[in-house]
């Protein structure tokens, strides 16, 4: 593949955030956005690629698609897999990883169609193949339709590289972005989150409004490859520059470790000069002085019956205090249980789709500002 040819980028995502990751990827410029099942396309070149890694908050990961051939059995794919300018893309001197899927083709054997493929690259460019490589190349086969991906991100896009304490169930970075952004967030207003855990939703808000691009402390699978210059990823990285906010942003928490993760987590963020933490139970909250914004809260979901019971007062009691002290806020409330989010007497409008996060379903409850 050339490397100024423009090719498909699909950036993925939860299902049911697509519609919230193509928003984001219109706003920060990206070509052509499009919302399809588990993220969205765009077109653009090695660049955009990395720019891709280095902005989006939403984005899991980033998969550059290099090559579309047809298939209809082994032997086909392993002649067509040698015809691919490998070199390209990939260094001989990287050790590379394939993996397969198969979906409605004549090829059904995902494991044999990733043996075929990794032994093209092996022979053809000289690169090992190993289980073990952190460099991932991905072959869709659907439809007998071969699409040759690579997974320029390497670790999950989740790991910003400067939450080193969660705590037991924590929000995943690029959700609280998408749930944020679903909220009308845009980086102006103060956050509140009055159940802050490691302090995720605060610390995203904080860096949006300062303007920190959420890859800048952390490596990518991208600095791997044949496409990738150093000088002007540099450049790019460069020519970010932060602004101190001038609201703050607050959490708080019953339990004190969680606290004191949420203030080491965003001292590591470089966001403790706006953030603020504190150990509150429920009933003590007080909406902070100055302009009004967004309470969004991520309370535990009980996912045993007799968990949830114990639950309801919880959610009633974050409702009676949200809404006799936060008049003009608006909420965000993130649960796995519609009747948990029904207790709080909070007036939400309709819910929006229901999200994975970790094989649970959850969903985004969101109020107007409070009368």
């Amino acid at each position: 593949m050339e490397k100024t040819n423009t090719f498909e980028i699909f950036l993925v995502c939860a299902p049911g955030l697509e519609a919230a990751l193509c928003d984001e990827a219109r706003e920060k410029g990206f070509a052509a956005p499009k919302a399809e099942i588990g993220g969205v396309t765009i077109a653009g070149r090695w660049p955009d690629v990395w720019r891709a890694n280095l902005e989006l908050r939403g984005a899991a990961r980033v998969l550059a698609r290099f090559a579309t051939f047809r298939a209809m059995h082994l032997a086909q794919l392993d002649k067509r897999a040698r015809k691919i300018d490998w070199g390209s893309v990939l260094r001989a001197d990287v050790p590379v990883k394939v993996e397969a899927s198969c979906k409605r083709s004549r090829i059904y054997h995902a494991g044999a169609a990733s043996q075929r493929i990794g032994t093209a690259i092996n022979e053809e460019l000289g690169a090992p193949v190993s289980e073990r490589a952190e460099l991932i190349v991905k072959a869709r086969i659907e439809n007998d339709l071969v699409t040759l991906s690579v997974d320029t991100s390497g670790e999950g896009l989740h790991k910003r590289g400067y939450k080193e304490a969660v705590n037991k169930a924590p929000m995943r970075e690029t959700l609280a972005a998408l749930f944020l952004r679903q909220c009308g967030y845009d980086g102006s207003e103060p956050v509140v989150d009055p159940m802050c855990g490691s302090g995720t939703f605060v610390i995203e808000a904080a860096e949006i409004a300062a303007g920190l691009m959420p890859g800048r402390g952390r490596s990518f699978a991208f600095e791997q490859l044949s496409t990738f210059n150093e000088t002007q990823w540099q450049k790019l990285r460069a020519g970010h520059k932060p602004v101190a906010p001038e609201i703050a942003f607050y959490g708080s928490d019953r339990d004190p470790g969680a606290v004191r993760m949420s203030d080491e987590n965003a001292e590591r963020a470089g966001v403790a000069g706006f953030t603020r933490f504190a150990q509150l139970k429920i009933n003590d909250l007080r909406a902070p002085e100055g302009p009004k914004g967004l309470v969004i809260v991520n309370p535990p979901y009980g996912t045993r019956l007799g968990n949830k019971k114990q639950l309801f007062p919880v959610y009633a009691a974050l409702g009676a205090v949200l809404k006799e002290g936060f008049s003009g806020w608006r909420v965000g409330l993130i649960t796995s249980d519609p009747q948990l989010a029904k207790a709080t007497g909070l007036p939400f409008g309709a819910p929006l789709p229901s999200v994975d996060n970790s094989g649970l379903r959850i969903t985004l409850y969101r109020t107007d500002a409070l009368p």
